[in-house]
């Protein structure tokens, strides 16, 4: 610990990337032994190289927006979001009517959350979408005179946006918070995050399986249960616990941060779930080659609830 507290910023960053890389090549080099004996088309192989892909393509976004500054990884998000949002939309029912509000939520709302993020205007960053957009939206739908299901329409408009731009830009805010004597840290902030937020994600999955099942929400996710969901949340607790040195926080106050980061992870992702049930997919991806969907949402939706809630929770807790 000492030695690497007598590193510089850019040594310990680079010391976490190292480390980063050399456990995804190690977990990849495992998965393909393990596979040896798979069929090509097996669905098994399918979904662990799937996993393995997206856990390299995570990691290099990771290491893109940490090499590009505020500045590049604030851009490098709103390309997220604005993928996550077209994938959204693009499964979800919409008429003519809608496209000045789509319009407005993909040329003005999404590059202006991004910039009021860059610029560290946490105070607008936080009322921008929920107060002026959640106004704005359905006066722009009522101007195109449609009152044909004109309720559910904007909800859906209103939720893709609270999802994909509002959740998703809190990734880029994280690396922006100025926290006494942790200057130029962000990014063990965000590994933070997306650590405990996977953590639960695969916890919540495993644990499930075997414990009693108890589903809450039969019809959404036979896996989970308030028990799964709160050992989930318990075990990104202890290895946000055990990660507490890469943050601002105490032992204590991480296991707490990573606690409640965790539970609304896996609670977003049950809730992408139910989207999903309604829009008639068992993946977002799956309907790639008609609508354009390239299955972003399955990788970030607990992201999408996980950041804004830690966000806020440590703005709040720390009176940043």
């Amino acid at each position: 610990m000492k030695a690497l507290r007598e590193l510089t910023v850019d040594q310990q960053v680079g010391l976490l990337f190292v480390i980063l890389f050399g456990l995804l090549m190690l977990g990849t080099m495992a998965v393909l032994l393990l596979l040896r004996g798979e069929g090509e088309a097996s669905d098994r192989r399918l979904r662990l190289l799937r996993d393995v892909r997206a856990a390299w393509v995570g990691a290099l976004v990771f290491w893109l927006a940490w090499i590009s500054a505020p500045v590049g990884a604030t851009l490098l998000f709103g390309l997220f979001s604005f993928f996550a949002l077209r994938e959204f939309i693009t499964l979800m029912h919409t008429r003519r009517a809608d496209h000045r509000s789509l319009l407005l939520a993909f040329f003005a709302v999404l590059p202006l959350q991004y910039v009021i993020a860059g610029g560290r205007h946490f105070d607008l960053f936080t009322v921008f979408i929920p107060v002026y957009v959640f106004l704005a939206i359905p006066v722009a739908s009522a101007l195109a005179g449609d009152p044909e299901r004109f309720l559910e329409r904007n909800a859906k408009i209103q939720w893709g946006i609270m999802v994909c731009v509002y959740g998703l830009s809190h990734g880029p805010a994280l690396l922006l918070l100025n926290f006494p004597r942790y200057e130029g840290r962000g990014a063990f902030l965000l590994f933070f995050l997306v650590v405990v937020a996977v953590t639960a994600q695969l916890a919540q999955g495993g644990i499930s399986r075997w414990l009693r099942r108890r589903p809450v929400a039969r019809r959404i996710d036979r896996d989970f249960s308030y028990r799964a969901w709160l050992a989930g949340a318990l075990a990104a607790g202890v290895v946000g616990a055990l990660l507490y040195w890469i943050t601002p926080f105490k032992v204590g106050q991480a296991l707490a941060m990573a606690f409640v980061a965790g539970a609304a992870g896996t609670l977003g992702d049950l809730v992408m779930k139910a989207l999903k049930k309604d829009a008639g997919v068992r993946h977002w991806g799956n309907e790639a080659s008609v609508t354009g969907a390239v299955g972003l949402l399955d990788r970030v939706a607990p992201l999408c609830f996980a950041a804004p809630v830690f966000f806020h929770s440590v703005r709040w807790y720390f009176k940043l």
